[in-house]
Protein backbone atom coordinates (compact mmCIF):
# COMPACT_ATOMS: atom_id res chain seq x y z
CA UNK A 1 0.00 0.00 0.00
CA UNK A 2 0.88 3.51 -1.01
CA UNK A 3 0.14 7.05 1.15
CA UNK A 4 1.52 8.32 -1.38
CA UNK A 5 -1.47 12.10 -1.77
CA UNK A 6 -2.87 12.10 -5.18
CA UNK A 7 -4.69 15.39 -5.36
CA UNK A 8 -5.83 17.58 -3.25
CA UNK A 9 -8.63 15.77 -1.64
CA UNK A 10 -7.85 12.04 -1.16
CA UNK A 11 -5.04 9.59 -1.42
CA UNK A 12 -5.55 6.62 -3.46
CA UNK A 13 -3.73 3.91 -1.96
CA UNK A 14 -4.94 0.18 -3.54
CA UNK A 15 -4.61 -1.69 -6.39
CA UNK A 16 -8.25 -3.42 -7.39
CA UNK A 17 -9.70 -5.89 -4.53
CA UNK A 18 -11.60 -7.95 -6.67
CA UNK A 19 -12.46 -6.84 -10.29
CA UNK A 20 -12.92 -3.34 -11.06
CA UNK A 21 -13.27 -2.74 -7.44
CA UNK A 22 -11.25 0.02 -5.96
CA UNK A 23 -10.33 0.67 -2.72
CA UNK A 24 -9.16 4.54 -1.54
CA UNK A 25 -8.00 6.73 1.52
CA UNK A 26 -9.90 10.17 0.72
CA UNK A 27 -9.08 12.78 3.28
CA UNK A 28 -11.64 14.68 4.11
CA UNK A 29 -11.56 19.09 4.78
CA UNK A 30 -10.83 18.69 8.41
CA UNK A 31 -7.89 16.18 7.57
CA UNK A 32 -9.49 12.96 8.31
CA UNK A 33 -8.31 10.08 6.61
CA UNK A 34 -11.58 7.40 5.46
CA UNK A 35 -11.65 4.16 3.52
CA UNK A 36 -13.94 4.35 0.60
CA UNK A 37 -14.71 1.40 -2.12
CA UNK A 38 -15.46 2.34 -6.18
CA UNK A 39 -17.68 -0.73 -7.82
CA UNK A 40 -18.30 -0.10 -11.31
CA UNK A 41 -22.10 -0.26 -13.17
CA UNK A 42 -22.52 -3.64 -13.80
CA UNK A 43 -24.86 -3.69 -16.62
CA UNK A 44 -23.32 -0.46 -18.70
CA UNK A 45 -21.44 2.11 -18.74
CA UNK A 46 -23.03 5.03 -17.22
CA UNK A 47 -22.27 8.35 -16.13
CA UNK A 48 -23.93 8.39 -12.81
CA UNK A 49 -22.56 7.37 -9.62
CA UNK A 50 -24.09 6.56 -6.31
CA UNK A 51 -22.51 7.46 -3.26
CA UNK A 52 -23.93 4.77 -0.37
CA UNK A 53 -24.26 6.90 3.58
CA UNK A 54 -24.33 3.99 6.00
CA UNK A 55 -26.00 4.29 9.35
CA UNK A 56 -24.19 4.25 13.04
CA UNK A 57 -22.18 1.63 13.59
CA UNK A 58 -22.30 0.31 9.90
CA UNK A 59 -19.61 0.33 7.25
CA UNK A 60 -18.11 0.16 3.95
CA UNK A 61 -17.65 -3.88 4.27
CA UNK A 62 -20.66 -4.49 6.81
CA UNK A 63 -22.54 -7.03 4.53
CA UNK A 64 -25.53 -5.05 4.37
CA UNK A 65 -24.05 -2.02 2.99
CA UNK A 66 -21.98 -4.30 0.35
CA UNK A 67 -25.61 -6.09 -0.11
CA UNK A 68 -27.02 -2.60 -0.95
CA UNK A 69 -23.96 -1.67 -3.46
CA UNK A 70 -24.12 -4.47 -5.16
CA UNK A 71 -28.04 -4.06 -6.26
CA UNK A 72 -27.62 -0.54 -6.77
CA UNK A 73 -24.69 -1.61 -8.95
CA UNK A 74 -26.97 -2.76 -11.83
CA UNK A 75 -28.49 0.61 -12.50
CA UNK A 76 -24.99 2.89 -11.76
CA UNK A 77 -21.43 3.03 -10.46
CA UNK A 78 -21.48 3.13 -6.95
CA UNK A 79 -19.30 4.13 -3.88
CA UNK A 80 -19.25 3.04 -0.76
CA UNK A 81 -17.45 4.31 2.08
CA UNK A 82 -17.03 4.19 6.17
CA UNK A 83 -18.15 7.93 7.96
CA UNK A 84 -15.49 8.79 10.61
CA UNK A 85 -15.18 6.26 13.97
CA UNK A 86 -16.38 3.50 11.85
CA UNK A 87 -14.54 0.70 10.12
CA UNK A 88 -11.05 1.27 8.51
CA UNK A 89 -11.60 4.88 8.93
CA UNK A 90 -9.55 7.47 11.68
CA UNK A 91 -11.44 9.60 13.72
CA UNK A 92 -14.27 9.12 16.44
CA UNK A 93 -17.60 9.40 15.09
CA UNK A 94 -19.87 12.84 15.88
CA UNK A 95 -22.94 11.01 15.55
CA UNK A 96 -24.46 12.75 11.67
CA UNK A 97 -22.68 16.19 12.61
CA UNK A 98 -19.08 16.59 10.62
CA UNK A 99 -19.75 13.42 8.54
CA UNK A 100 -21.31 16.11 5.87
CA UNK A 101 -17.42 16.41 5.33
CA UNK A 102 -16.99 12.61 4.61
CA UNK A 103 -19.95 12.51 2.26
CA UNK A 104 -18.55 15.74 0.58
CA UNK A 105 -15.07 13.93 0.23
CA UNK A 106 -16.70 10.74 -1.45
CA UNK A 107 -18.77 12.99 -3.70
CA UNK A 108 -15.52 14.79 -4.83
CA UNK A 109 -13.85 11.28 -5.46
CA UNK A 110 -16.95 9.58 -7.52
CA UNK A 111 -16.53 12.90 -9.70
CA UNK A 112 -13.05 11.91 -10.24
CA UNK A 113 -13.50 8.54 -11.40
CA UNK A 114 -15.29 10.37 -14.37
CA UNK A 115 -18.78 10.87 -13.43
CA UNK A 116 -20.52 13.65 -14.59
CA UNK A 117 -23.59 13.07 -12.12
CA UNK A 118 -23.18 11.86 -9.14
CA UNK A 119 -26.08 11.24 -6.36
CA UNK A 120 -26.40 10.04 -2.73
CA UNK A 121 -28.43 7.90 -0.54
CA UNK A 122 -28.36 7.79 2.73
CA UNK A 123 -29.81 5.24 5.25
CA UNK A 124 -30.87 6.54 9.10
CA UNK A 125 -27.74 8.38 10.56
CA UNK A 126 -26.23 8.49 7.09
CA UNK A 127 -29.63 9.96 5.93
CA UNK A 128 -29.60 12.94 8.33
CA UNK A 129 -25.53 13.32 6.52
CA UNK A 130 -27.30 13.60 2.82
CA UNK A 131 -29.88 15.32 3.98
CA UNK A 132 -27.55 17.78 5.40
CA UNK A 133 -25.31 17.57 3.23
CA UNK A 134 -27.27 18.44 0.24
CA UNK A 135 -28.53 21.60 1.53
CA UNK A 136 -24.92 22.74 3.10
CA UNK A 137 -23.22 21.43 -0.24
CA UNK A 138 -25.11 23.15 -3.07
CA UNK A 139 -24.14 23.31 -6.77
CA UNK A 140 -22.08 25.75 -7.73
CA UNK A 141 -20.34 26.17 -4.67
CA UNK A 142 -16.76 27.30 -5.36
CA UNK A 143 -13.44 26.84 -3.63
CA UNK A 144 -12.59 23.99 -1.50
CA UNK A 145 -16.25 22.58 -2.40
CA UNK A 146 -16.51 22.65 -5.80
CA UNK A 147 -17.49 19.36 -7.10
CA UNK A 148 -18.64 18.11 -3.25
CA UNK A 149 -22.96 18.40 -4.72
CA UNK A 150 -24.89 15.60 -5.21
CA UNK A 151 -27.10 15.61 -7.98
CA UNK A 152 -30.23 14.19 -6.15
CA UNK A 153 -30.71 12.91 -2.41
CA UNK A 154 -32.52 9.84 -1.15
CA UNK A 155 -33.09 9.24 2.87
CA UNK A 156 -33.83 6.28 4.40
CA UNK A 157 -35.05 5.77 7.65
CA UNK A 158 -33.69 8.82 8.69
CA UNK A 159 -34.88 10.99 12.02
CA UNK A 160 -36.14 14.42 11.48
CA UNK A 161 -34.65 16.01 14.87
CA UNK A 162 -32.32 15.61 16.72
CA UNK A 163 -32.12 14.05 20.44
CA UNK A 164 -35.03 12.21 20.17
CA UNK A 165 -35.96 8.99 22.67
CA UNK A 166 -39.43 8.27 22.10
CA UNK A 167 -38.53 4.58 21.38
CA UNK A 168 -36.58 2.10 23.55
CA UNK A 169 -34.13 1.34 20.16
CA UNK A 170 -33.60 5.32 20.29
CA UNK A 171 -32.86 5.19 23.96
CA UNK A 172 -30.11 2.69 23.61
CA UNK A 173 -28.52 4.66 20.75
CA UNK A 174 -28.25 7.93 23.48
CA UNK A 175 -27.06 5.51 25.94
CA UNK A 176 -24.30 4.15 23.72
CA UNK A 177 -23.56 8.19 22.86
CA UNK A 178 -23.74 9.84 25.79
CA UNK A 179 -22.44 7.21 28.72
CA UNK A 180 -18.62 6.37 29.43
CA UNK A 181 -19.65 2.83 29.61
CA UNK A 182 -21.82 3.05 26.65
CA UNK A 183 -19.08 4.11 24.80
CA UNK A 184 -17.00 1.42 25.56
CA UNK A 185 -19.87 -0.78 24.22
CA UNK A 186 -19.98 0.87 21.00
CA UNK A 187 -15.89 0.84 20.65
CA UNK A 188 -15.27 -3.13 21.46
CA UNK A 189 -18.60 -4.20 21.00
CA UNK A 190 -19.82 -2.10 18.09
CA UNK A 191 -16.99 -1.26 16.78
CA UNK A 192 -17.81 2.22 16.73
CA UNK A 193 -15.06 5.30 17.92
CA UNK A 194 -17.52 8.03 19.40
CA UNK A 195 -16.65 11.53 19.87
CA UNK A 196 -16.98 11.95 24.22
CA UNK A 197 -17.52 15.79 23.26
CA UNK A 198 -21.43 16.50 22.83
CA UNK A 199 -22.31 19.40 20.35
CA UNK A 200 -20.82 22.97 19.96
CA UNK A 201 -22.65 24.37 18.26
CA UNK A 202 -25.46 22.54 17.27
CA UNK A 203 -25.55 21.54 13.85
CA UNK A 204 -28.27 22.12 11.29
CA UNK A 205 -31.40 19.58 11.54
CA UNK A 206 -32.33 17.50 8.79
CA UNK A 207 -36.25 19.01 8.90
CA UNK A 208 -34.60 22.57 8.62
CA UNK A 209 -32.12 21.22 6.20
CA UNK A 210 -34.94 19.95 3.78
CA UNK A 211 -36.36 22.96 2.76
CA UNK A 212 -33.27 23.86 1.61
CA UNK A 213 -32.22 20.95 -0.98
CA UNK A 214 -34.79 22.66 -3.61
CA UNK A 215 -34.06 22.34 -6.91
CA UNK A 216 -31.84 19.18 -6.18
CA UNK A 217 -34.38 16.30 -6.38
CA UNK A 218 -35.24 14.72 -2.94
CA UNK A 219 -36.84 11.05 -1.73
CA UNK A 220 -37.62 10.30 1.57
CA UNK A 221 -38.20 6.32 2.04
CA UNK A 222 -39.51 5.26 5.59
CA UNK A 223 -40.79 2.17 7.10
CA UNK A 224 -44.08 1.94 8.56
CA UNK A 225 -42.79 -0.82 11.08
CA UNK A 226 -39.23 0.97 11.56
CA UNK A 227 -38.33 0.53 15.52
CA UNK A 228 -36.52 3.96 16.17
CA UNK A 229 -38.35 6.78 14.16
CA UNK A 230 -41.90 6.52 13.78
CA UNK A 231 -43.80 7.60 10.74
CA UNK A 232 -44.30 11.19 11.95
CA UNK A 233 -40.58 11.56 11.29
CA UNK A 234 -40.59 11.53 7.43
CA UNK A 235 -44.06 13.31 7.56
CA UNK A 236 -42.29 16.01 9.27
CA UNK A 237 -39.35 16.61 6.68
CA UNK A 238 -41.83 16.25 3.68
CA UNK A 239 -43.99 18.30 5.46
CA UNK A 240 -40.63 20.59 5.50
CA UNK A 241 -40.09 19.83 1.70
CA UNK A 242 -42.98 20.24 -0.83
CA UNK A 243 -40.97 19.52 -3.63
CA UNK A 244 -39.78 16.27 -2.28
CA UNK A 245 -41.13 12.60 -3.25
CA UNK A 246 -41.76 10.51 -0.39
CA UNK A 247 -42.33 7.03 -0.14
CA UNK A 248 -43.92 4.85 2.91
CA UNK A 249 -43.09 1.00 2.70
CA UNK A 250 -45.52 -1.18 4.01
CA UNK A 251 -44.17 -3.55 6.89
CA UNK A 252 -40.61 -1.88 6.85
CA UNK A 253 -38.12 -1.61 9.22
CA UNK A 254 -35.35 0.24 9.72
CA UNK A 255 -32.59 1.46 7.20
CA UNK A 256 -30.04 -0.76 4.85
CA UNK A 257 -30.88 -3.82 7.20
CA UNK A 258 -34.41 -3.68 6.09
CA UNK A 259 -34.11 -2.60 2.67
CA UNK A 260 -34.95 -5.05 0.40
CA UNK A 261 -33.44 -6.49 -2.68
CA UNK A 262 -36.98 -4.65 -4.65
CA UNK A 263 -36.79 -1.41 -2.77
CA UNK A 264 -32.71 -0.70 -3.42
CA UNK A 265 -34.08 -1.49 -7.12
CA UNK A 266 -36.61 0.94 -7.37
CA UNK A 267 -34.09 3.60 -5.35
CA UNK A 268 -31.73 2.80 -8.55
CA UNK A 269 -33.89 3.61 -11.03
CA UNK A 270 -34.76 6.53 -8.74
CA UNK A 271 -31.50 8.11 -8.46
CA UNK A 272 -30.47 7.20 -12.31
CA UNK A 273 -33.76 9.16 -13.83
CA UNK A 274 -33.80 12.42 -11.74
Amino acid sequence: MSSEAEGRFHMVDVSPITSGLRRATLLTDDGVRIEAVYEPCRASVTDTAIVVAHGFTGSAGRPSVRRAAGVLAERAAVVTFSFRGHGRSEGRSTVGDREVLDLAAAVRWAREQGHARVVTVGFSMGGSVALRHAALFPKGSEGRTTGAHTDAVAAVSAPARWYYRGTPSMRRVHWVITRPMGRLVGRYGLRTRIDHRGWDPVPLSPVEAAPLIAPTPLLIVHGDRDPYFPVDHPRTLADAAPQAEFWLERGMGHAENAADDALLRRLGDWLTRR
